[in-house]
């Protein structure tokens, strides 16, 4: 048996001729490049799952808010619950708050992740804990419409400490940052609010970045590789 199976079948996703078409027609990937940071389109994005396993939880809710030329547009924004046939209620619920009735009702999972993909545009995606978006986002677009995802993201939890290394924000969370910020958000741990605390909370970074010289892609993503690096040899001297 070819070990790569596995992976060929659950990509196989039967699409209909119309979501074949978006989905040849989806926009590519925003390059980690020169192109200067307030000229990209940042997605500051947040998923609900129906659990932690990005092996077998699904994505339950997608929230998401655009950053073009150093604001929020606010009259851009993504919400969406998606369809999840038999879906169990867990005590995830407690966390995202979405009731069954709600993914009952929720779009089909092909036609939302396609809408959210059109949305996203050229991008690069930004969100808070990002590894953990990334698999899930990169195992749903695969699972539900067999297309491989090639979108950056950048982690505002890695670009928080390295752009304010003197910041006490005890383990360092989203709640945490809003409050060294200032910030306030009533509605945490729904989609699109956490969406767009994220955001709030980028744009004061990306103000902070600038500052202290990083004004393209190419260069957030080379400070982010070398304070990774730094911070995995300190680790490695305790």
């Amino acid at each position: 048996m070819n070990p790569f199976d596995w992976f060929t079948r659950r990509s196989d996703t039967i699409l209909t001729e119309a979501q074949q078409t978006r989905k040849t027609n989806l926009p590519p990937p925003q390059a980690l490049d020169k192109t200067p940071l307030a000229q990209t389109r940042l997605v500051v994005m947040d998923l609900e799952t129906s659990g932690l396993d990005t092996r077998r939880d699904k994505v339950l809710s997608i929230g998401a808010v655009v950053i073009e030329q150093g604001a929020i547009d606010m009259g851009t924004q993504y919400e969406c619950t998606l369809y999840r046939a038999n879906h169990k209620v867990t005590e995830s619920i407690l966390i995202h708050g979405i009731p069954p009735s709600e993914i009952a009702e929720g779009m089909g999972a092909a036609d939302a992740l396609l809408d959210f993909m059109e949305f996203s545009g050229m991008c690069v995606f930004l969100a808070f804990h990002a590894g953990f978006d990334q698999r899930m986002l990169r195992r749903g677009l695969r699972e539900d419409m067999g297309q491989r995802l090639q979108h950056p993201f950048i982690d505002i939890a890695e670009m928080a400490p390295m752009l304010c290394p003197d910041a006490s924000v005890g383990r360092g969370g989203l709640d945490e940052w809003q409050k060294h910020f200032h910030l306030n958000n009533s509605q945490r741990h729904n989609a699109s609010a956490d969406a767009l605390a994220t955001a709030e909370i980028a744009l004061i970074l990306l103000s902070k970045a600038r500052v202290q010289g990083i004004t393209t892609l190419e260069e957030l993503n080379a400070r982010l590789g070398h304070w990774r690096r730094l911070r995995q040899a300190r680790r490695g001297t305790l």
